[in-house]
């Protein structure tokens, strides 16, 4: 009797199978797919579009970093013409989450600064959000999180590898 209790319980204390490295992908997809509606989420509480939310972000980190940015520094941070960036910052000034200031190294400058009150709601988000991350995060023990940080370096260069095979092949 005491057999056949260990034979029919012995899934319930290990594993029957190890992870896959399907496991691994698919796990990954659903985390993109949840990231991507969390800022879904927060584009919707700030009722801006995504470019808009990635400069938003960029002018925080800025200014937190005490740096200034202007309209070329946001395109190229972005990978989006010139003329996108207008359009994206004077949609942002319209709606009250950006600032043009002149800047006072070169009189012909602008500089762009998030508002305060934009930046005060657009930082709630963006902090509930990396809290929440970085609580998950601290309970890895540091050697998992070496792993982690090597595995999802290795898929960025996957990525950024097809990306460029997929530009050269346009290009040709």
């Amino acid at each position: 009797m005491t057999s056949e209790v260990l034979t029919s319980t012995a899934g319930f204390w290990y594993e029957d199978s190890p992870v896959t490295a399907v496991d691994v992908l698919n796990a990954l997809r659903r985390y993109r797919t949840a990231e991507s509606a969390a800022q879904r989420r927060a584009r919707e509480a700030l009722g801006i579009g995504e470019n808009a939310l990635l400069a938003l972000r960029v002018l925080i980190d800025a200014e937190q970093d005490g740096r200034t940015v202007n309209a070329k520094d946001l395109a190229e941070r972005l990978e989006i013409t010139a003329a996108s960036t207008s359009a994206l910052v004077d949609r942002l000034v319209r709606s009250g989450h950006v600032e043009r200031h002149q800047d006072p190294i070169d009189r012909r400058g602008v500089i762009l600064t998030a508002t305060g009150t934009s930046m005060r709601h657009a930082l709630r988000v963006i902090e509930e959000l990396d809290a929440r991350a970085l609580e998950v995060t601290e309970h890895l023990p540091t050697d998992e999180m070496a792993v982690v940080v090597d595995f999802l370096d290795e898929m960025v260069r996957v990525v950024d590898d097809v990306d460029a095979g997929v530009r050269t092949a346009r290009r040709a």
